[in-house]
């Protein structure tokens, strides 16, 4: 996995930036060559070695195809209810968000919003829903290059039928 300046890739748990440079620095006679990625939605600027990004879990954004996959997630109303604590589920979501797998941040979503529809979330789990969605969002509409807000209202739109469909 390779990007060159102007390539668009996924930072986990920060989203999707853009690679403005590609740099080498030499410090005490070791040459390390870096990304310098930033990231879209808040503009900080990020230095990812070349040879560490694939561990870090930085990639390309998704194919529009997986957006369908994400989607069929998203409406996938047939798991089960978790009944863990909330501080073990808020853990175990967070270290699914920190993947950066948009199957896994689209669980998340998901299984948040259908807490949602049961009961009021919790601060920390409103916090994370809405970061799960951010990131979603953000990626799916760079891959289908379109309007972060459209992509928005249409998942907005898919937890709105959620909550009014009946369970089977």
């Amino acid at each position: 996995m390779e990007f060159n300046v102007g390539d668009k890739a996924v930072y986990p748990a920060h989203g999707v930036g853009i690679i403005r440079a590609v740099i080498s620095v030499e410090v005490d006679g070791l040459k390390a060559t870096f990304y310098v990625l930033k990231i879209l939605d808040n503009g900080i600027t990020i230095k990812v070695p070349v040879n560490n990004a694939r561990t870090i879990g930085m990639r390309p954004v998704i194919q529009p195809e997986q957006v369908d996959k994400v989607r069929e997630i998203l409406q996938d109303r047939n798991v089960p209810t978790d009944n863990q604590t909330w501080n073990r589920r808020y853990r175990e979501y967070m270290s699914k968000i920190k993947t950066g797998d948009p199957i896994e941040v689209a669980k998340v979503l998901r299984d948040l919003a259908l807490l949602k529809s049961e009961k009021a979330l919790s601060f920390g789990e409103r916090k994370m829903f809405d970061q799960a969605r951010r990131l979603l969002v953000q990626e799916i509409a760079v891959a289908r290059d379109s309007n972060e807000k459209v992509v928005g209202e249409e998942i907005d739109g898919l937890f709105n039928a959620m909550a009014t469909k009946p369970v089977t």
